[in-house]
């Protein structure tokens, strides 16, 4: 999360009980949430492209964890991420995604009365962050979007739906996510897109990938 709702927030501070080894070439450096996460792997992309961080094949983020795998020397890494200091307010500089959606979900009404406000005022509410793309799992190309206000996180569903159609852009907790496969599901459906969100054809298949800036833009029926 990054702007507005990251102010305040301090610098993060890896301390060394955070960094586990994983093995014989890999640490998992665990941190508070998703804030910290995403501003550690900006900090780690930011500095092993400018030739300043120790050789590591991946860097993987998740909700709660960063994993740096393929590490020759994990001693001198983990030198380096204790004096890791990375900010979480600062802005996201991965490329932009825009993402054209119909917003017709079948829970947008539901989502709407959950934050008191009209369907019309809660896609409003919906496209005005700028998102970025925090972690990915679930299925090939999901990626886990932060940037909505932490005040408009929505429960699951209580009763996931069998199937989901692909392209369905849907809430849970504090993620806006879109799917991209069909699949079951328990998010709410806010919309749709037509944008392929995995090609296995394309270099790489996953549009979304940690990192990536995404910006949601409403359409007026028809296709997304």
């Amino acid at each position: 999360m990054t702007g507005p709702e990251a102010a305040g927030v301090g610098p993060v501070a890896v301390r060394p009980g955070d960094v586990r080894p994983v093995g014989e070439h890999a640490l998992l450096v665990e941190l508070a949430g998703t804030t910290e996460v995403t501003a550690l792997h900006g900090w780690l992309l930011a500095r092993r492209e400018a030739g300043e961080l120790p050789p590591v094949g991946e860097i993987v983020p998740a909700a709660r964890t960063v994993l740096l795998d393929g590490v020759p020397d994990t001693g001198a890494l983990a030198r380096v991420l204790r004096t890791a200091r990375p900010d979480p307010a600062a802005a996201a500089s991965g490329p932009l995604v825009e993402v054209p959606t119909v917003y017709d979900g079948a829970d947008l009404p539901e989502v709407a009365r959950l934050w008191g406000v009209s369907p019309e005022a809660a896609v409003r509410i919906h496209t005005e962050p700028e998102y970025v793309v925090a972690f990915c799992g679930f299925a090939p190309g999901f990626g886990y979007l932060t940037g909505l206000p932490e005040r408009y996180g929505v429960p699951r569903r209580a009763t996931p739906r069998g199937s989901v159609p692909a392209g369905s852009v849907a809430l849970a907790g504090p993620y806006t996510g879109v799917y991209p496969h069909p699949s079951p599901g328990g998010w709410q459906l806010l919309g749709r897109t037509g944008l392929p969100l995995w090609d296995a054809a394309r270099t790489p298949p996953a549009l979304l990938a940690p990192g990536t800036r995404v910006r949601f833009t409403p359409l007026r029926g028809g296709t997304a």
